[in-house]
Order: structure tokens, then sequence, then C-alpha cells
């Protein structure tokens, strides 16, 4: 499924909305008076760790398979992915009626895999350190004669994606500031895409884990640059570099990319567990994480959060929280 010319745009993301209302779950939004009273502003917590699979994959994910004519769509899709966005193609491909086949990491958290798998995908997997995950994808759709979902690089992934911040926005008003997980980009480009339309003077602030900071480095450098493939826990955003087209629309888009601890993460999942009761993997953490660390600097007024994703089995999630006490 090659990235077409179709711009993203905030009636892209409004037509998406309209695509996947009633298959994707509109999520909630929570707020806090002991977060507000921490971050010294008015929050709201966009809680996509209660998406169906788990995150906010879906909502691109069953966009873009929606959209494939009969014939591809028969035929069968492929992903690639550490885990949330197979777990999303492998639902949305039962959703539409039809196969899938996800590509995985072998170090790829154990609810993860058997989330895809549980939902009807064939799963290969393959070491993210030496392998090539897109050409391994790539080979087995050509040899099946798959279509492949991006699991951020594409118009109408983005446009899913996007929906989070709509909803979000429709819910809320106008906001001072946005915070979301970038990995491959293609959630933060379709927020900041529905933020930056509706609210121009929105500041909107990635987060990436520390060990993982291609886009910051690539906002940097004005050039997509990459990272040896990162090693945290942060496992939905541990790529070596941004998408060709989320940086382009990143690169326009973003106020800032700031950085977080694999500790800052760990900690911040303790509390969202202890004080807010919200489960949270570790990449469905970072924004919160850089709010409560102050790592997107002062704060103030109204502030959207958006917790991207809790898929975490009950034996990681307890040494993470663990860890450091």
């Amino acid at each position: 499924m090659p990235p077409t010319a179709a711009p993203l745009s905030i009636d892209a993301v409004r037509q998406a909305a309209a695509r996947i209302e009633g298959v994707v779950h509109r999520t909630p939004v929570q707020r806090s008076r002991t977060l507000d009273a921490l971050a010294g502003a008015e929050v709201h917590l966009k809680c996509e760790n209660l998406q169906r699979a788990g995150a906010f994959k879906l909502r691109g994910a069953f966009h873009a398979a929606s959209r494939l004519a009969p014939g591809e769509l028969n035929r069968g899709l492929a992903a690639c992915s550490s885990g949330n966005h197979a777990q999303a193609v492998a639902l949305a491909a039962r959703e539409l009626g039809t196969a899938a086949v996800v590509v995985m990491p072998q170090d790829a958290p154990r609810a993860k895999r058997a989330a895809a798998a549980g939902y009807g995908a064939e799963v290969v997997t393959y070491d993210r350190y030496t392998g090539d995950r897109v050409a391994l994808t790539e080979a087995i759709a050509a040899e099946r004669g798959l279509t492949v979902i991006p699991p951020y690089d594409h118009p109408h992934v983005m446009a899913g994606q996007g929906t989070v911040a709509l909803e979000l926005l429709e819910e809320t008003g106008e906001l001072d500031v946005l915070l979301a997980p970038v990995g491959g980009g293609g959630l933060i480009a379709g927020c900041a895409t529905v933020a930056k339309a509706l609210h121009p003077r929105v500041r909107v602030v990635g987060v990436e884990p520390e060990a993982g900071d291609d886009t910051r480095r690539s906002l940097l450098a004005g050039r997509r640059v990459t990272v040896p493939v990162p090693r945290t826990i942060a496992d939905g955003q541990a790529l070596p570099t941004p998408g060709e087209l989320t940086f382009a629309v990143n690169r326009r888009l973003l106020d800032e990319v700031v950085l977080v601890s694999d500790d800052e993460i760990r900690d911040t999942m303790r509390f969202a567990f202890e004080r807010l009761k919200i489960v949270l993997e570790p990449s469905g953490a970072t924004a919160l994480a850089a709010l409560l660390n102050g790592r997107a600097g002062p704060v103030a007024g109204r502030v959207g959060v958006v917790l991207s994703g809790g898929n975490v089995d009950a034996d990681r999630f307890a040494r993470l929280c663990a860890a450091g006490d």
C-alpha cells in the first residue's frame, strides 16, 4: 500500500472519523485534581489505553484497510509492528472479514503477540536488532498477494490517528498545550494537524524516550536521521528513524520534541496506576511522564495529554513498576 499524494488535513481526519465510527471506541477524557496540582495546570487525559486492541493504533489501521478496493481487501493484509499496530491490523482484518499476517520482533511483549494471534492473525517473528522488518513484510506480502498496512507512514493511517485529537478537542475545547508520544510519528502528525487547524496557538509537544530520539535529532538537523535501534522499555517507540511522510508533517507543525528516561516512564506508570487507577504500557506513559517531570517546560492553562496505550501483561507491569523500589 504505497503512500499517496493525498494531503493530510483536518477534512481528511473528519472523513476518517466518520468511516471508523461504530468500530473504534470514542475513548474517555479523564481529569484528576491531584494531577492538576502536580502539573500546575488543568490537565485532560485522552485515554487511548481504553481503546479496542488497547491502543490508538486501531484508528489508523481500520481506516486505511477500510479504504481498500474489495479485491485488495479479500486477498488479505500484512503489517510489521512491535505490537500495537500488529494487534490493530489483526483486529481490523477480523472486522472486515479478511486475513492478516503480522511481522513482530522476537522480543515483543508476550501479551502483544498473543493478542495479535488471538484476533486471528498469523504472527511471523524477526530479530529487531539484526533483521529488516520492512523487507520481510514486503516479501511476505508479495509472495501471498497481501496489502501492506503501514504502521504510520501513510496519509490514511495518519488521518485515522488524528481522530484522537479531534475527539479530545471536541470534548475539551481549546487547549494551550498538547502532548503526545512520538514513535514513527503518525499519531503526533495526525494530532498536530487537527490541533493547529482548530486552534493555531496551541503548543504541540512530542515526547520520545531518551534512547530513541530519532525525531528530535531529525528536527534539529532539518532532515531525517537514523539512530541505533533503541534499547528502551518503551517498545512502541523503539524506532531508528521517523517516517518520510510523518516527518514532513511534524517538521512543519511540531513546536518541540522532548525526552523522558526509562526511570521517569516507570515512575509515571506507577503514579497512573496508584493515583489515577489507569494501567499504561511504557510508550503510553511517555507524554504524561514529560508533563510530570517538567520536560515540556513550564506549562499553564489547559493541557491535553495522550495516553496512547495500555498493552502490558500483568507480570511485566509489576516488574516495571517495582523497579527502583
